[in-house]
């Protein structure tokens, strides 16, 4: 097998590491303990900008609905107080910015990609609820994802409530997205497909698997990190060749005398090698079954 190499050398490697590597709407060519679950960081923000645009399309408030930007929101356990963001946290002062103003959905959920806002992140979850973010995982077959509190939500977080991820789950979900932008899928229609793999095309924080391929490559991702954690996930649009599916997920157990800083500059580092080392392959990855 290809990465028969990769795969041994990563068993060398501490912690969890988790790859599913494929082309679109095909059998996956390098999976690597895609069932396991990790904290799932800012990739929970995958299923929200889903979640948003799948209630747009049924129920749900419009795109374009304007929302107060607020800093109290609903905490997931039951009984607790409101909780709110921090701003040292958040990677994005825009949103921050307009506290007290009005602004579209639509921005919020661009805003939640391209610069991983938390602030925008809570906001759409408090108007579009958990719910709706948990038929999105149910909708494209995941079976481990979960996506149960908003950031920062430090009560749930202390009663065990906690957002979940596995690599598997993340392409299943990224694969509807991209391939329903020619087909209708079971989150949104092509043109609202389209919308969401532009916002995530235009992600800023271009790190970890946009590292590992050649400048100007596009891709449509999402990423996310937290001490010990550093995940990755994509579709990669070569010019010669098929679109295809990476995630990576990586969980680290530190020392307490372990710098996080350092474990997560070589956890970026790791993604963006087995980023590069399947772009090298990107011709060889297993084609979709005739029909």
């Amino acid at each position: 097998m290809i990465f028969d190499g990769l795969d041994a050398r990563l068993d060398e490697v501490p912690g969890t590491i988790s790859v599913y590597a494929g082309r679109l709407d095909a059998p996956p060519t390098w999976t690597r303990h895609t069932e396991v679950t990790h904290y799932a960081a800012s990739t929970m923000k995958l299923a929200v900008l889903a979640a948003v645009h799948h209630t747009a399309e049924t129920d749900g408030p419009d795109l374009d609905t304007p929302v107060e930007v607020t800093n109290l929101f609903t905490s997931a356990r039951a009984g607790a107080a409101p909780f709110s963001c921090a701003p040292a946290y958040d990677n994005d002062t825009e949103v921050w910015d307009r506290l007290g103003q009005r602004v579209p959905l639509r921005w919020l959920a661009e805003r939640m990609i391209v610069r991983s806002s938390n602030l925008a992140t809570n906001l759409l979850i408090e108007h579009v609820g958990l719910p709706a973010v948990a038929e999105v995982w149910a909708r494209v077959g995941a079976r481990h994802s979960v996506t149960r509190r908003g950031i920062e939500d430090f009560a749930a977080r202390e009663a065990g409530i906690s957002n979940l991820v596995t690599a598997a789950d993340l392409a299943a979900l990224l694969d509807a997205v991209a391939t329903g932008v020619t087909r209708p899928g079971p989150i949104a229609s092509p043109a609202g497909c389209a919308t969401m793999l532009d916002v995530l095309s235009g992600q800023q924080i271009r790190q970890d698997i946009a590292e590992g391929l050649p400048a100007g490559t596009r891709l449509a991702h999402k990423n996310g990190w937290v001490r010990g954690v550093r995940h990755g996930a994509a579709v990669v649009f070569p010019d010669d060749a098929a679109p295809y599916l990476l995630v990576v997920c990586t969980t680290t157990p530190l020392d307490d005398d372990q710098r996080s800083q350092d474990t997560d500059a070589d956890a970026r580092e790791l993604v963006a090698d087995i980023s590069a080392q399947v772009w090298q392959a990107r011709h060889d990855l297993t084609t979709a079954d005739p029909r």
